[in-house]
């Protein structure tokens, strides 16, 4: 189990984090990063607004009639309604850029949707009443979840960055942008706030003034247009939990699905019977720092060798999909285990791979009613590894159990993984085949 949460830990922050980088980041899909208008381009600023900043920003582009987009942070916007009035009073467009500036690989998918953008929105509607229809995350960065937002939200990237946040280049570098790089449906990111981490409270500052020079300059048959009139806003659509979450459960469990396969064919991991292969077995040594006391008088330390019991998920699946109820799967569970322990006990006596195993070791949710079969049930001992496995097994159940998330709701005093055991010795003596 703990080598199955460690690449299980990393696979997720693959599919939780990296891989939503490169959709959105390298590829642009599911999001806005350059629009297709000829003569066009956005100027979109993050952070604000910022009362020191914010105001010389607006009467610069109310001075070349220029509108802009700003992605605003809900908790500043709350703190400067004046500004968000005067943003929206002249013509520029309000997205949203989380209710304050973390990372939304820090959060799960439902904080990000209700903590930060549509509170956010919430704050913006009721200043101004219009809804954003925007988002920008902070620093680009979306978690896997967060495609769910295109349902009432566009997504918007940019293709230009010129590094505004450092005062030591800021001018140059936004001087040379804006003259040299700016094409068709170009969008540019730069700040009106520098209060965000890794930024220099000053460089907005110097960005003003490069801003200024450089506008001053600026092509005029070349338009800077917000960014509504670049890409299309959303349909709203009414919000379907039933349908989001099917959504959610399909993607998961194909992802999960695969993992487990992976999982299976680096560890070596063999199914007890070609005829029904839901019970798989791994043997290896235990490394548990804690002695595990059976009902038979039998002790597993660390170093002796046992089978390690695991699920064929993809069978699992099948049979929780079919189940009318928890009991019913249960029930199914514990005849299924009950018709393989003579086939394990077989594999235990004639499989060299399996000589001087101990026991039959696992750690499950899925426990009640192996006491009967003669297994030990134990709890896990409290620690990291303890808390990681709870919650890795609720995930797993989340996917693969029929009522998804509404089972993780109700008897939750059940919802607790334990380590359950059974000697050879027993094995041998209950279901010698």
């Amino acid at each position: 189990m703990r080598e199955k949460l460690l690449w299980g830990g990393l696979a997720f922050l693959g599919l939780y984090m990296i891989i939503p980088w490169i959709i959105s980041r390298v590829f642009g899909w599911g999001v806005h990063r350059r629009g297709k208008q000829s003569r066009q381009a956005a100027l979109t600023f993050d952070d604000g607004p910022d009362p020191n900043y914010t105001p010389k920003l607006l009467d610069l582009l109310q001075l070349y009639n220029i509108k802009a987009t700003f992605f605003v942070l809900g908790s500043k916007a709350e703190q400067h309604p004046e500004l968000i009035q005067r943003i929206h009073r002249e013509g520029h467009q309000i997205g949203v850029h989380n209710y304050t500036h973390m990372s939304n690989w820090l959060m799960t998918p439902g904080k990000v949707r209700k903590r930060h953008v549509d509170h956010s929105a919430d704050i913006v509607e009721r200043i101004t009443g219009v809804r954003p229809s925007f988002y920008r995350p902070p620093w680009g960065i979306l978690n896997l979840g967060d495609f769910l937002l295109k349902r009432q939200y566009s997504i918007v990237m940019w293709s230009l960055m010129a590094g505004d946040w450092n005062v030591k280049t800021v001018k140059k570098r936004l001087r040379k942008l804006l003259l040299t790089r700016v094409t068709d449906g170009s969008v540019i990111l730069l700040h009106d706030s520098g209060k965000t981490l890794g930024a220099d409270p000053e460089a907005p500052h110097y960005m003003l003034e490069a801003l200024g020079e450089t506008l001053a300059q600026w092509d005029r048959s070349f338009e800077f247009v917000r960014i509504d009139q670049m890409f299309p806003a959303p349909e709203r659509k009414p919000s379907s939990p039933a349908t989001e979450i099917g959504w959610v459960r399909r993607f998961l469990l194909s992802c999960w699905l695969l993992w487990e396969r992976c999982f299976v064919r680096l560890f070596h991991i063999t199914p007890v019977s070609e005829e029904d292969s839901l019970f798989q077995l791994r043997c290896r040594e235990y490394y548990g720092n804690q002695p595990i006391q059976l009902s038979d008088g039998v002790v597993i330390s660390k170093g002796d060798r046992i089978a390690e019991l695991h699920f064929n998920n993809d069978l699992l699946f099948q049979l929780s999909s079919q189940s009318k109820s928890s009991v019913q799967l249960a029930i199914q569970m514990i005849r299924r285990t009950e018709a393989m322990l003579p086939k394990i006990v077989h594999l235990l006596q004639t499989d060299p791979m399996y000589k001087d195993v101990k026991g039959l070791y696992g750690i499950s949710l899925i426990h009640r009613g192996t006491s009967q079969l003669g297994f030990t049930v134990i709890d896990l001992p409290k620690g990291v590894f303890s808390f990681a496995t709870q919650y890795y097994l609720k995930l797993m159940m989340y996917i693969l159990h029929p009522q998804g998330k509404q089972r993780l709701k109700t008897k939750r005093e059940l919802l607790v993984p334990k380590i359950i055991a059974i000697s050879t010795r027993e094995l041998q003596n209950r279901y010698i085949a």
